[in-house]
């Protein structure tokens, strides 16, 4: 119903900012990450939203990039996630992370948000698991890195490379991750250390 909110920031609350949109202060209500990455008061921003309708209150939810609003909205699918646990998780966890975290099958990087248990966190992963890509979690991941040396092509080659000799995805995924010095390696250097990690 409301794709977006640009304005200027009028101020901070706890959990969420005031936009005002020409003259009308709209409180949308975002994680702690996209509170700290916002920005000062008096600046333009454009947050990508989601309006969340009860009974009793509409609730507006915002986002920095389209795809942590699409992660948002895959989180509310499980069930027993509403929008305010999702954005406990967002709280604790960036979008990019919960991404690796889903397709490696890391229930325990998942139950650090509060109010989220082991059980809750296994269903996360078997719900989402098959509405996500690699290709697509490291794309994202590069586009919010660029510039940074942080080798996330280096390590899509590589889990791409592990998917090719039979290995699942998440194996790939977590094999790689467990690479220590994984930034400074070429692909052929950190497929050779996911392989050894494999054999153990």
């Amino acid at each position: 119903m409301i794709g977006f909110v640009k304005g200027e920031i009028a101020y901070f609350e706890e959990d969420c900012v005031v936009i005002d949109v020409n003259g009308i202060g709209m409180n949308v209500y975002a994680s702690s990450q996209t509170l700290i990455n916002l920005g000062s008061v008096g600046q333009q921003v454009i947050l990508y939203t989601y309006l969340n309708v009860k009974e009793d209150s509409m609730t507006l939810y915002g986002f920095l990039e389209k795809e942590d609003l699409k992660i948002f909205r895959l989180l509310i699918t499980v069930n027993g996630i509403g929008p305010k646990g999702a954005l406990n998780i967002l709280n604790v966890i960036s979008p990019d992370e919960l991404r690796f975290a889903i397709l490696a099958g890391d229930s325990k990087t998942i139950a650090k948000a509060p109010g989220i248990g082991a059980k809750t966190a296994g269903r996360v992963i078997l719900d989402l698991k098959d509405k996500l890509s690699i290709e697509e979690a490291f794309e994202t991941k590069l586009s919010h890195t660029a510039g940074k040396s942080d080798n996330s092509e280096v390590k899509a080659e590589a889990v791409e490379a592990l998917a090719a000799l039979g290995y699942t995805p998440s194996e790939s995924l977590k094999a790689v991750n467990q690479v220590e010095n994984a930034d400074d390696m070429d692909v052929e250097a950190l497929l050779k250390a996911a392989l050894k990690y494999m054999s153990f």
